[in-house]
């Protein structure tokens, strides 16, 4: 209620301000500024604009875009070609460097590129521009302030423009347009620089000042001008041009009306552009902004000179006349350089070749001055190589005929001579040839015929060298130069071959024959006709091969003998008989080769034709010798010589098999019967047939030996002769036979066995028949059996009865007694069980009762309305307890000491990184050793920070109140929320590390941390309401709040979270060393040429750079980057999925970030679909949390990589591609434009969106801070401990500062609590007021650096709220009802009833009396036993708990009552409300403790982390310290030897003059130099201090000024790189020479 009051009264007093007219003139102001601002930035970049188009109109060079000048501008590769432009002679353009800026674009800035902008310095000193226009060079190379360099560039180009050696630079201001986008990137540069503009049209004006010799006369003389040029009155023009106060050169009276005319003209422009910039810029008018300046009216002179001079010049060129061209070309005005009189034919020749270049090219025949320079220069070089050149020709005749080779060759390769290039290692080759040459024309060689031969001869060493290097294609290549002259050139690839061997060969003839190593044109040519011999008889070869085949197919047997005999096919060992036999052969060779190739086209090579030739001879061979062989078998078998059939039998030409020596006598005899039987068949005839094992036949005449593979005509077979096949035959049945009765012989044992197996199994059989009828039978057997055996149970149980009823009596005792038995045993056994057991049955009844335990918490954790019995049981768990008090302690103590070492750390690493340049200048003996020991002194220092104790009392108000303001601020976000967009933007940052993360103990516990996210969220939900206006703008621009949440959440707070989402995605990545995603089409190009030419070891014939249109071209190159998205897929899946499921480990700040940026951005563009605004979302929870520890795993600690190692560039790539695939997926978009090559992944990409969307959403389903952290807005009423920060004094008073200068933004109602706690402050406070007064001058240095060395002294806040009700007052009834739940809480522990009402109505007891006395007594001794001073607790809290019980009872019934009033709870049920919420306090006490132990141990491993580091940086200390004692002892030992020198040095005196001279002093404002530094003396004398020395000066002899020169500080300037500083306000001092003055004269050095 309190807090909608003053919102109430925000809004009413809003409305009100905006209605007023100091709102409106607030506004209005506003306005003007940001039109300023942004025609600032529009006359910036017309500037620019201006700039460039001189620049490029000076260097013929293109600039990079406007908008993009700056960042070109920075390596001063443009800026040194200006100065090669207008200073040539000074920067040459081989002092350029990177003048092609190949090293810019590969690895951006390096330092040399500073030698560029300081070429362009030398230039603009050499040429006389004023240094007042001079930029630094940090203000062009670190982008510091590049207005100041467009502006010299402006003010250069005026200055050339008088001297006449440039155009003069173009006004553009409202001549060019520019974008909205421009204009607006513009302005924020600017306002980056935080500089005035400088004022581009007082150039003229200034350039004038800093020119003139007599201020005044020329002035005056520059007026009188002005003003004749105004008359028109052009007499009077060229009277005042010529008034020698003017200072003007080159006044010509013939030029009177051109100099009026250009004059009026330059003036009306640049009256009209002053009146548009005055209008614009409500400027005060200057005299100089419509008046022509100095620079301006000697530039337009220049320019009338230039202009008449140049039409005399293309005059003369239409007469031809030398003379006078020469003397217009000597004309000053012209300004031409380098003009040679002697060179005048030249020239003449020169111009006329330009006039008529330029009237072709043109249209026009008139000469600039540019074009006349060019062909006086060109001339020039004419010129003078023609002359050189005559001079080379006669020198190289002369030593080819007398001198050594070497010489010769030294001469052919002056660069005067123009020749061919000449290869020195065949310096004989040249001396030998061009000696015959010589001898031939006898006379000298022209240069025509010089040209010509060592064309020849570079053609023909070249030939050489490449035939040395082995390479054949390079052979050739060179061999068909046409300066070769070698004929009959074969450019096929095995002719190459050829060629380099044979030239090897015969190199190495030659080199052996006649010790020449190398070959001579003829020589060459040779080789080449051989070897071009030797490839046509190869090729008449192949088409005699050719011819083969063709006669193969037409299966022709005389033509294909007839071309087998061919002599170019040089086949060896043809026979005519074969003839047949080498068709059939080849024809079914070729069949093979065809099927085998699946070729039908196949033929057959020259070796295979060889080959297939062989192979029928032998196989004609073979035929013929089976043949005879098989006439003497059929001859041995009408014989009885057994011994001899039986070795033709064997005979290898017969190939007969299955013999056996034992059968000869059988084979005999069953040959002949064979023969008998087949001389029945058939006639008798001298021919018989043979089939071979191929298959062929063939026929033999056995009387003649005839052989014939074609069956001769009217064949019979003989009957008389046995053929190969049948004797085979009668071989293999006879061998058979044999082989069968000796097998039987050997085997009788096992046919004996055999023969017993069968009648075995004759046996089996017969049993098994058997068997099988008992099986078929088997039911009728089955009941054969039971009819049986059922009879004589019948028997025996008929019996048995009998028996048993004549015992009947006893059988009933017998019962008896054994039932009685079994009960008694039974008992026994249970008994037993229960004893053996009793461990069981207490743990079973434990169990019952933990079950009901269980139940009663449940009812208490789950149940909607707990009962007041089941909440009475677990109520003593909100009692704080020893561990609890002490754990709370621990805790306290744990965050100050760790806030105190964050900061000790903080200080005492800038203390060492400031020892470090302090020690390191003491190495090179710059500064004293004094200084560094006092330093160092500083890092013993106590580092603890001061407590309230250390302070005063009359101190303790103030801090009270700022105990009311930190707590004011800590827990209402808004005032913080609207400071930091109030602040200005460049104290941001620093104000969150250094204040809010300080205010909220860097978010140490879970308070801090609720705290911190309302900051957050009221910050978010403020900048999106005030500084968006679009709702992309979250994604383009870069929001400050969404920054400094990832950034604190990326930190130590969620660094852990962060390593477990994504650590095992990226080491997987990392460690899979065959993974290499490239997508890059360039890149893949290249690599794909790169393989190309390693497999097939020849260079690729595309082009290897090439731009990514031509790359995708390439069939290859798509697939392989179709592979790689392939690749990419998957991988990106895997990491899509592992985000996806990683929604609970996601910090819950950044979470609840994300809820309350949708949530926003709904209510601030409730228009916008729901879609773009969870891509928003996903922005900043992927793109912005996660993006970048992917991209660069080892910068965010997600993986370790140690120092010696880094990521290689594939897993960059892969790394970066994957994040790229997830980057698109995030923003719901697909892959097109330049990116269109990865278009294969747009189906994963628009699934993948859907569930991106379904995670998106699961991450801002969290819930609200007060749920998760149990904390609400009066949680400090219910916390024992009141809340501690530790702040320094300087962040106090900073913060204090900040609200006091912006309170009206932040709390704009007078009624705002926070006006009355900053009243009650009063003023901002110094140090001093704070901790006491320094002893000291104020203004020493030494009193500031003790003065903020106590600025860090920290102070520990107790946090209190000003405006908490008093415990009687019952207005704020939510507190009210706090504090009867605490008294209720007590009540119950000691009264038990089933309601609360009935234990209100309940009388109190003496045993409940002291028991509540007890337990009040508990907490008494446990509050003595334990220093409780940290832990701040609620005065009125712990007065209400020191009351009685009844006086409870009774405080309780009235609050109740007041609470019911107010519908807070209800007596119908019971007050069931508060039972309730003290059940609610119960289930939040565990988690409370559980959190804060999580929180010890957190700040103990923090704290461990802390000192381990304190502990470094003390090594660190230790170690210099052990330096600066070696340096004491050097010192001391060298103090006695130097203490006479030093009395000598007690100071020393020079004048202006003298130090002038030596460059220390650079200029004295108010005196010119000369005389007037003669008069000035400078006195310098040490002083007590070391490093300290005073320096006074004098004008004739009057003591002016005397300032203190700090030598540390001169050090710092040099470190800073600073080069000039001034003294005495008025005095230009250069820096590096003062420091080598004393040194030279103090310190000896």
């Amino acid at each position: 209620m309190h807090g909608n009051r003053f919102t109430q009264r925000r809004k009413s007093r809003n409305l009100r301000y905006r209605s007023s007219p100091s709102y409106i003139l607030a506004w209005m102001e506003t306005s003007v500024k940001k039109r300023n601002t942004e025609a600032n930035a529009k006359e910036y970049l017309c500037a620019l604009e201006a700039m460039k188009r001189w620049i490029e109109a000076c260097i013929s060079e293109e600039l990079p875009p406007t908008t993009e000048l700056e960042e070109g501008l920075r390596n001063g590769v443009y800026l040194a070609k200006l100065a090669n432009f207008f200073a040539p002679e000074k920067v040459p353009i081989k002092k350029v460097y990177d003048r092609d800026q190949t090293r810019y674009q590969s690895k951006g800035l390096v330092f040399r590129h500073t030698d560029n902008i300081m070429h362009w310095f030398r230039a603009m000193e050499f040429t006389g521009l004023p240094k007042i226009f001079y930029p630094e060079t940090t203000d062009i190379y670190d982008k510091k302030n590049m207005p100041r360099m467009v502006y010299c560039v402006h003010a250069l180009s005026l200055y050339l423009f008088k001297l006449g050696i440039a155009p003069q630079i173009q006004d553009l201001y409202g001549k060019v347009e520019f974008t909205e986008e421009e204009i607006s990137a513009m302005q924020q540069e600017l306002d980056k620089y935080g500089i005035q503009m400088p004022a581009f049209s007082k150039i003229g004006g200034i350039l004038a000042n800093e020119l003139s010799v007599d201020d005044a006369a020329v002035h005056a003389a520059v007026i009188a001008i002005n003003e004749a040029v105004d008359k028109q009155d052009s007499e009077q023009t060229l009277k005042t041009l010529r008034n020698p106060n003017a200072t003007l050169k080159c006044i010509t009276d013939s030029n009177e009306q051109q100099y009026q005319g250009m004059l009026f003209k330059a003036k009306e422009e640049k009256r009209i552009t002053t009146l548009n910039k005055s209008v614009r810029e409500g400027e005060e008018e200057d005299v100089y902004d419509t008046l022509l300046t100095h620079a301006e009216i000697q530039g337009n002179v220049n320019k009338v000179n230039l202009a008449v001079q140049l039409t005399e010049v293309n005059a003369l060129l239409e007469s031809q006349d030398s003379a006078k061209l020469l003397a217009a070309l000597q004309d000053p005005a012209l300004g031409l350089k380098d003009v040679q009189p002697e060179n005048i034919d030249y020239y003449l020749t020169t111009l006329l070749q330009a006039r008529e270049a330029k009237m072709e090219s043109t249209g026009s025949s008139n000469l600039e001055k540019d074009d006349v320079q060019a062909a006086v220069h060109a001339a020039n070089i004419l010129a003078k190589e023609e002359r050189d050149q005559t001079k080379a020709v006669n020198e190289i005749n002369t030593a080819i005929s007398e001198g050594a080779p070497e010489d010769l060759v030294n001469l052919l390769m002056r660069p005067e001579a123009k020749l061919p290039e000449v290869f020195p290692y065949v310096a004989e080759l040249y001396q030998s040839e061009l000696r015959r040459l010589k001898e031939g024309n006898e006379e000298d060689l022209d240069h025509e015929q010089l040209f010509e031969a060592v064309k020849l001869l570079a053609a023909v060493s070249r030939i050489n060298s490449a035939v040395d290097a082995g390479d054949p294609s390079e052979t050739v290549r060179q061999l068909l130069q046409g300066s070769a002259c070698i004929g009959d050139v074969d450019q096929d690839e095995a002719v190459a071959k050829r060629y380099q061997e044979s030239l090897e060969a015969a190199k190495r003839r030659k080199a052996r024959d006649q010790g020449q190593d190398f070959l001579s044109q003829q020589e060459i040519q040779e080789v080449v006709d051989e070897v071009n011999a030797t490839v046509q008889e190869e090729q008449d070869r192949v088409m005699a091969v050719a011819k083969i085949n063709e006669c193969v197919d037409k299966e022709s047997v005389e033509e294909t003998l007839a071309s087998l005999q061919m002599p170019e096919a040089k086949l060896r060992d043809v026979q005519d008989h074969n003839g047949v036999l080498y068709q059939r052969e080849l024809k079914k060779a070729k069949t093979a080769k065809a099927e085998s190739s699946e070729d039908e086209t196949a033929v057959l090579w020259l070796d295979e034709i060889q080959g297939t030739v062989d192979k029928s001879n032998q196989k004609s061979k073979d035929a013929h010798k089976m043949a005879t062989s098989m006439a003497s078998l059929n001859e041995l078998v009408d014989g009885d010589d057994q011994t001899a059939l039986l070795e033709v039998l064997k005979s290898s030409d017969l190939a007969l098999s299955s013999l056996t020596p034992d059968c000869a006598l059988e084979y005999l005899e069953e040959l002949k019967a064979e023969k008998t039987k087949k001389s029945y068949e058939g006639e008798e005839t001298e021919w018989t047939s043979h089939k071979l094992k191929s298959g062929e036949v063939l026929y033999h005449n056995y009387k003649t030996g005839e052989t014939a593979w074609i069956e001769p005509e009217g064949f019979e077979g003989s009957n008389t002769q046995l053929t190969r096949e049948e004797v085979q035959a009668v071989v293999s049945r006879t061998t058979a036979s044999y082989n069968r009765a000796l097998l039987f012989q050997t085997n009788e044992p096992n046919i004996i066995q055999l023969q017993a197996h069968v009648r075995g199994l004759l046996a089996r059989r017969e049993f098994q028949q058997r068997k099988n009828f008992f099986t078929q039978q088997l039911p009728a057997i089955i009941r054969i059996q039971s009819w049986y055996k059922g009879y004589l149970q019948r028997k025996a149980y008929q019996d048995r009865m009998k028996y048993l009823n004549d015992q009947l009596a006893m059988v009933i005792r017998i019962q008896a007694h054994g039932r009685m038995w079994l009960a008694r045993s039974k008992y026994r056994n249970r008994l037993k069980y229960m004893e053996d057991n009793v461990d069981k049955v207490i743990k079973l009844q434990a169990f019952w009762r933990s079950q009901k335990a269980r139940n009663d918490y449940f009812v208490l954790t789950h149940s909607e309305s707990p009962p007041v019995t089941v909440v009475r049981k677990y109520v003593h768990l909100l009692e704080s307890n020893q561990t609890d008090l002490s754990a709370e302690l621990e805790l306290q103590e744990l965050r100050g000491k760790v806030v105190k070492q964050i900061r000790s750390n903080q200080q005492l690493e800038q203390d060492l990184n400031l020892m470090d340049i302090k020690i390191g200048l003491l190495i090179k003996n710059r500064i004293t050793l004094q200084d560094v020991v006092s330093h160092g002194r500083k890092l013993h220092s106590d580092d603890e920070g001061s407590g309230l104790k250390t302070l005063s009392k009359d101190k303790r108000d103030m801090l009270e109140s700022y105990q009311h303001l930190l707590y004011l601020l800590q827990t209402n976000p808004s005032y913080l929320a609207k400071l930091i967009f109030a602040m200005p933007q460049s104290k941001t940052t620093k104000f969150m590390e250094s204040v809010i993360l300080a205010l909220y103990n860097y978010a140490a516990n879970q308070r801090e941390e609720y705290l911190l996210l309302k900051l957050f969220k009221t910050a978010l939900q403020e900048e999106i309401n005030s500084k968006v206006d679009k709702m992309m703008e979250i994604v383009t621009g870069n929001p400050m709040v969404i920054r400094m949440v990832v950034t604190f959440n990326r930190g130590q707070k969620g660094q852990s979270s962060l390593r477990d989402i994504l650590q095992p995605l990226v080491k997987m990545v990392m460690d899979d060393k065959s993974l290499n995603i490239n997508t890059n089409p360039v890149d893949v190009y290249k690599a794909w040429i790169n393989q190309t030419e390693t497999e097939t070891g020849e260079a690729s014939k595309l082009p290897y750079d090439v731009p990514t249109e031509q790359a995708l071209a390439q069939e290859a190159v798509i697939e392989r980057i179709n592979d790689s998205a392939k690749v990419l897929e998957k991988v990106t899946e895997k990491f899509l999925n592992a985000i996806m499921a990683s929604v609970e480990k996601i910090p819950f700040g950044i979470r609840y970030i994300a809820k309350v940026l949708k949530q926003s951005l709904h209510e601030r563009f409730p228009e916008e679909p729901e879609e773009d605004i969870i891509k928003i979302v996903g922005n900043l929870i992927y793109y912005r949390y996660m993006n970048p520890a992917i991209v660069a795993p080892d910068a965010f600690d997600i993986v370790d990589i140690g120092a010696e190692k880094s990521m290689s560039i594939d897993q960059r790539r892969n790394l970066g591609s994957i994040t790229k695939v997830l980057q698109t997926i995030a923003s719901g978009k697909e892959f097109g434009g330049e990116s269109a090559h990865l278009s294969p992944l747009n189906e994963f990409v628009k699934k993948s969106f859907p569930k991106f969307k379904e995670f998106c959403l699961k991450v801002c389903n969290v819930e609200e801070p007060e749920e998760r952290f149990s904390i609400d807005e009066y949680s400090d009423f219910v916390n024992q401990t009141k809340p501690i920060v530790f702040m320094s004094v300087s962040e106090i008073i900073d913060t204090h500062a900040l609200l006091s200068d912006h309170i009206d933004a932040i709390a704009p109602e007078a009624a705002d609590p926070l006006h009355e706690v900053l009243d009650d402050l009063g003023e901002v406070p110094g140090i001093e007021d704070m901790l006491g007064e320094v002893h000291g001058d104020p203004g020493t240095p030494e009193t500031q650096q003790m003065l903020q060395n106590l600025g860090k002294t920290e102070i520990s806040f107790t946090l209190t709220n000003k405006f908490e009700l008093q415990e009687d007052d019952d207005v704020d009834k939510k507190r009210l009802f706090i504090k009867t739940k605490r008294l209720l809480v007590d009540i119950i522990r000691v009264q038990h009833n089933e309601t609360v009402q009935a234990i209100l109505d309940e009388p109190v007891t003496p045993e409940q009396k002291k028991l509540h006395d007890d337990l009040l007594q508990v907490r008494t001794d446990l509050n003595t036993s334990l220093d409780t001073s940290l832990l701040a607790r609620s005065q009125s809290s712990v007065e209400a708990s020191n009351l009685s019980l009844q006086m409870k009872k009774e405080k309780v019934k009235k609050s109740l009552a007041v609470l019911e009033e107010a519908e807070m709870v209800s007596s119908k049920d019971d007050y069931q409300t508060i039972v309730t919420a003290i059940a609610q306090d119960i289930r939040n006490q565990r988690r409370y403790r559980q959190r804060r132990k999580q929180d010890i141990m957190k700040m103990r491993k923090t704290s461990e982390g802390l000192e381990t580091k304190t502990k470094f940086y003390g090594e660190q200390t230790d170690y210099y310290n052990q330096y600066i004692k070696t340096c004491l002892d050097n010192l001391a030992a060298k103090r006695h030897s130097k203490a006479k020198e030093s009395k000598s040095k007690n100071g020393v005196k020079y004048n202006a003059a003298k130090l002038h001279e030596k460059g220390v002093i650079l200029e004295i404002e108010g005196l010119k130099g000369g005389s007037d530094f003669k008069n000035v003396m400078f006195e310098i004398n040490p002083s007590t201090k070391a490093g300290v020395f005073q320096v006074s000066a004098k004008f004739l002899g009057v003591k002016m000024d005397s300032v203190e020169l700090v030598f540390q500080e001169l050090l710092q300037l040099q470190y800073e790189g600073q080069a000039v500083t001034t003294m005495f306000g008025r005095a230009k001092v250069n820096v590096n020479l003062l420091i080598y003055l004393l040194n030279k004269k103090f310190y000896g050095k």
